[in-house]
């Protein structure tokens, strides 16, 4: 039996972009989006799509630009050049990840950090981190977004499973933002079970399927699931599981985010907000709150 509030991604993805859809309505300008996809990998090829119909369904212009896998490291980097002094252009978004003969991180570098919406630039960690205006990556964004909603963050105990770049680090500095107390663990972390068992919020981004199980729970904990693994099924084919064991954690939460169906269609949904919000700076406008 399950006893923890479940939350909806999906419906929560579709308020947000929604919301944003009705801002961008008002303001004086169209954002634009400028996604870059290289090769022809199928599941980037599907998050290029779904991203440029959420940006055109929230009244934003959308700009995809396919390069072949082939591409030299050289003609991606005069594009991005393009991209950052073109004023239709509000935010850059490189689909990672790239072939191996192009330096990821010299490619994201080169974006200008005021349309860097994947919030992944140096520029804009550094940011995040002193407490500046930034534009902070999108899934812990999301992440945030559904924590507010079911709980008071200020004072509560929050562990982060999980040390990425791009959701365990920014996922911290957006707690301790709002004066939780934060722990960064990880796979090697030892008594990693009576960590997570502190946690008044447990955010689970270590990319181990099913690895927290549900007696790593604190009694009432809210519990954000961003782990993504396919798993085989008995007969043959995959299921998609998180990094939580779901129904035993969910005896136990006070509420806890699905895999699917939970956190992924918030990335979406921030990455539009993200663009709408570098619009409205790179012009010194307020920006609208959704």
């Amino acid at each position: 039996m399950t006893n923890a509030r479940i939350i909806d991604g999906k419906a929560t993805a579709a308020a947000l972009r929604e919301r944003v859809g009705q801002a961008v309505s008002g303001l004086d300008f169209q954002p634009g989006l400028a996604v870059v996809l290289v090769g022809e990998d199928p599941a980037s090829a599907v998050y290029v799509r779904n991203k440029g119909k959420a940006t055109t369904g929230a009244g934003m212009q959308s700009f995809e630009h396919k390069l072949p896998d082939t591409v030299a490291e050289a003609d991606l980097l005069a594009l991005i050049e393009k991209l950052n002094t073109d004023a239709s252009v509000d935010g850059i978004l490189v689909q990672l990840p790239l072939p191996d003969h192009i330096n990821s991180e010299l490619v994201l570098n080169a974006i200008n950090p005021d349309k860097d919406v994947d919030g992944f630039h140096p520029v804009n960690v550094g940011r995040l981190w002193t407490g500046e205006p930034a534009l902070a990556p999108c899934t812990p964004t999301g992440c945030m977004r559904m924590i507010r909603e079911v709980t008071k963050i200020s004072g509560k105990e929050a562990v982060i499973v999980g040390r990425s770049n791009i959701v365990g680090k920014p996922m911290a500095a957006m707690l301790l933002a709002e004066s939780a107390t934060v722990t960064i663990a990880h796979s090697r972390t030892a008594d990693l079970r009576e960590r997570c068992r502190n946690a008044d919020i447990l955010v689970a981004a270590v990319g181990r399927p099913e690895m927290i199980r549900g007696d790593w729970i604190k009694p009432g904990a809210v519990v954000i699931d961003v782990g993504i693994n396919r798993v085989p099924k008995d007969d043959g084919k995959s299921r998609l599981v998180g990094d939580v064991a779901y129904a035993e954690a969910a005896e136990l939460a006070s509420t806890i985010t699905p895999v699917p169906g939970g956190v992924g269609p918030m990335t979406i949904a921030c990455l539009i907000e993200n663009t709408m919000v570098a619009g409205c700076r790179r012009r010194g406008q307020s920006v609208p709150k959704v």
